[in-house]
């Protein structure tokens, strides 16, 4: 059954942003808006946690966390949530976490690590977004960015 049936949500829960794709979370679970949020500049908008309309629930500004999308399941291992990765890019900006990327994996947490020099994240040798790590079976992941 779909979130807006289930939670009778005024919110419009659209799929072309990570912003978006959260409200999911917060029309059927939660009540704050800030654990969407980084500081990942210094203008960033601290979250308000007025979520009653599609003006306020996570606006822009106030999400930082990047989200894959469109996989019917996510096998142990997968990112799901990063940031802080640059709009529009599978690059991450090495300046807000001092070369450090934060990244959830499914399964098995969270991990902070290292942005090289080109904005790419390594793991086991390859960027964490190429295609041939077994986690996306051969396809490139659906990023959906903040706004």
């Amino acid at each position: 059954m779909d979130v807006k049936d289930c939670t009778g949500t005024p919110l419009t829960l659209g799929d072309s942003s990570s912003n978006q794709l959260f409200r999911q979370l917060i029309a059927t679970a939660g009540k704050s808006e800030k654990i969407f949020w980084a500081k990942t500049s210094p203008t960033a908008r601290k979250p308000d946690d007025i979520i009653d309309s599609d003006a306020t629930a996570l606006a822009p500004g106030e999400c930082s966390f990047s989200y894959v999308s469109g996989r019917s399941s996510y096998g142990t291992g997968t990112p799901v949530v990063m940031t802080p990765l640059i709009p529009g890019t599978t690059r991450f900006d090495p300046k807000p976490f001092g070369r450090k990327a934060v990244v959830f994996f499914v399964g098995t947490g969270v991990q902070v690590l290292p942005i090289d020099s080109s904005g790419r994240v390594l793991v086991n040798g390859r960027d964490l977004f190429d295609p041939a790590q077994p986690y996306w079976r051969g396809k490139s992941p659906d990023l959906k960015w903040p706004e």
